[in-house]
């Protein structure tokens, strides 16, 4: 039965190796940066067992600290809510500003600069597969922290360009790959939401997966897999959390019952009151 219960169907693919031509860091760092080299790289995924869909198409990475202090901090929720506060900006430093002039970088921060920007096309027998990307940001995110009327501008104008571009024409709050980046990992190894594939995926099937490999993780020795998965009722892969619910659920119900047997169908017996008459026992009153 827990088996059954747990059982998420999950493929992870590492592709930051193969989709480089090259060896040398070097070599590798300038065909990164260079915007008008060719970065799409196809790989092939073999499905093992049947995958009832929905299947949640996730990006992990290894070795990128979105936990650092200076990082985390990089950024201003004001400026991200309204757009009365497109200026305040004082937190973003170095990404504040066009080329240090009054012109506010918005969304500003490094949080938002260094948004990954690889993208996954998948198909099944040179038949596209489709993979929604609505709705991957947390319902709380889009509609509190997010302006549904602030847009980006000045966005990865300027000097380096640290990661994906934004639609100057969308929102924010409908910018979702830019919103479920800035929710910052608390761990160096982290895997987003990418989008969803809303078909069954049949055992034995292969799947084509052209890659553009885009996210610059190559000068600091980092790592990029691809991730498909299935889930179950404790949402993913990870049992920890729901056995340690069951567990202490478990427990709890133990406890109330034993509660209950004690104090609720055998109550304890209750002592003579009549110790608390005066006419009785006066001298328990005396000083």
């Amino acid at each position: 039965m827990a088996l059954i219960l747990f059982q998420v169907e999950e493929l992870v693919e590492r592709y930051d190796v193969d989709c480089v031509p090259f060896t040398d860091k070097n070599k590798i760092t300038k065909y990164i940066r260079d915007s008008s080299s060719n970065k799409t790289c196809t790989k092939t995924l073999r499905v093992q067992k049947k995958m009832k869909n929905p299947i949640y198409v996730y990006y992990q990475l290894h070795h990128f600290y979105q936990n650092h202090r200076r990082y985390v901090r990089s950024r201003s929720d004001k400026q991200l809510r309204s757009t009365k506060h497109e200026y305040e900006t004082k937190e973003c430093l170095p990404i504040a500003t066009v080329n240090n002039n009054s012109k506010p970088i918005v969304p500003c921060g490094l949080i938002a600069w260094s948004l990954f920007n690889d993208t996954y096309q998948f198909s099944v027998n040179s038949k596209v597969v489709e993979v929604d990307r609505k709705d991957i940001a947390w319902k709380s995110d889009r509609d509190y922290k997010f302006g549904s009327k602030v847009y980006p501008k000045n966005f990865q104008s300027s000097g380096m360009i640290g990661g994906g571009k934004l639609n100057e024409s969308i929102p924010l709050s409908k910018q979702e790959d830019l919103i479920v980046w800035m929710r910052t990992a608390a761990f160096s190894t982290f895997r987003k939401l990418y989008g969803q594939i809303k078909v069954d995926l049949d055992a034995n099937s292969n799947i084509t997966v052209v890659i553009q490999n885009n996210f610059n993780i190559y000068e600091f020795g980092g790592k990029k897999q691809l991730v498909l998965s299935t889930s179950n009722w404790s949402v993913g892969t990870n049992k920890f959390l729901g056995c340690a619910y069951l567990y202490v659920g478990g427990f709890s119900l133990v406890v109330a019952i034993s509660f209950t047997i004690t104090y609720v169908l055998k109550p304890r017996p209750l002592g003579d009151p009549a110790y608390l008459s005066w006419n009785k026992y006066p001298s328990i009153y005396e000083n």
